[in-house]
């Protein structure tokens, strides 16, 4: 009989443990900033891919991509109109989601950037044999700029760059993701910077003229100076409670805080509603905004903050 009431106790204490809430994440959810959402794998698959603009803690819009491919660069206009990358080529929609500009890849290419230069044009890194940075004017459709880029892998056409940008001084900051650095190159091409990133996801050049990098599967974000010295930086497991599993995009906020997409490859899919999806760091490390909603939201690639200042299409915001 004691057995039996110990084993009783034993099980009521086992019940309350799982009935007990999770610990707070710090921030406000969903509440804590007016974004636009998208991501890879946004509904655990490469079709029917979702992106979101939630404001006030709920989802106020939605798109769903009616073609074939993820997204992974999303960007709204001044004018609202929202740019994104989807795999396979790129658009432009309104927000009543008819489509205004349109890009395909041409077969055995992927796209994962797609970022305003201005209102007029897009920059594209379409990835392929060979690679192509491209500048395109999109009412004519006119391709102003072409560039091949040198890649490990001609063949391995998925692995070859995620983000790339234009950045304020003219020149064009590339990730190569699959040769593990980052390069900036002028107007003509030319090699004008690089520093080592293993599997660099995104570099972003900041207004104090350094480079914020991600990490892709090894976890990190780094901020590097113009020497390509470590300024700043997290790894994998430096955030208490809230480890980095695939760090794609990365912005610095006007606060100075640094927001990070915490994407879900390698872990699986049972357990994708333990990842922290987005998360806000200070300087000093803290964080103050961690958002885990699966209830609503898939993994996390690209997200634009709505509250920042700035012009978007005109390079205003650091991500």
């Amino acid at each position: 009989m004691q057995l039996k009431c110990l084993s009783l106790a034993f099980l009521a204490i086992q019940a309350a443990a799982v009935a007990q809430p999770a610990t707070p994440l710090p921030g406000q959810g969903m509440a804590q900033h007016p974004f636009l959402y998208c991501g890879e794998w946004q509904n655990r698959s490469i079709t029917e891919q979702v992106m979101h603009i939630v404001r006030d803690g709920k989802i106020v819009w939605s798109y769903t991509n009616p073609l074939k491919g993820e997204l992974g660069d999303c960007t709204m206009l001044s004018n609202g109109n929202i740019l994104f990358s989807r795999q396979f080529g790129a658009s432009e929609i309104t927000a009543d989601k008819k489509i205004v500009w349109n890009y395909d890849g041409p077969p055995g290419t992927e796209i994962h950037t797609t970022y305003p230069i201005g209102m007029d044009r897009a920059l594209i890194m379409q990835n392929g044999n060979p690679a192509k940075l491209l500048v395109i004017h999109k009412a004519s459709g006119k391709v102003e700029k072409e560039q091949v880029l040198q890649v490990r892998d001609p063949k391995g056409v998925h692995g070859q760059f995620r983000h790339i940008r234009y950045t304020q001084a003219g020149t064009f900051l590339v990730a190569h993701l699959d040769l593990g650095k980052v390069v900036e190159y002028d107007t003509q091409g030319k090699e004008i910077w690089s520093v080592p990133a293993p599997s660099a996801w995104a570099a972003v050049r900041l207004k104090n003229g350094n480079t914020l990098i991600s990490g892709n599967q090894h976890g990190y974000v780094r901020e590097v100076n113009p020497k390509g010295e470590t300024v700043w930086e997290i790894n994998k497991n430096d955030l208490p409670g809230i480890p980095l599993y695939v760090v794609q995009e990365v912005s610095r906020l006007a606060n100075g805080n640094t927001l990070i997409n915490n994407w879900i490859g390698g872990v699986n899919k049972e357990d994708w509603p333990n990842v922290v999806q987005l998360i806000e760091v200070t300087p000093a490390k803290k964080v103050v905004w961690a958002l885990r909603d699966w209830s609503v939201l898939g993994p996390a690639s690209s997200t634009q903050l709505l509250d920042q200042p700035g012009v978007p299409e005109n390079g205003d915001l650091q991500r």
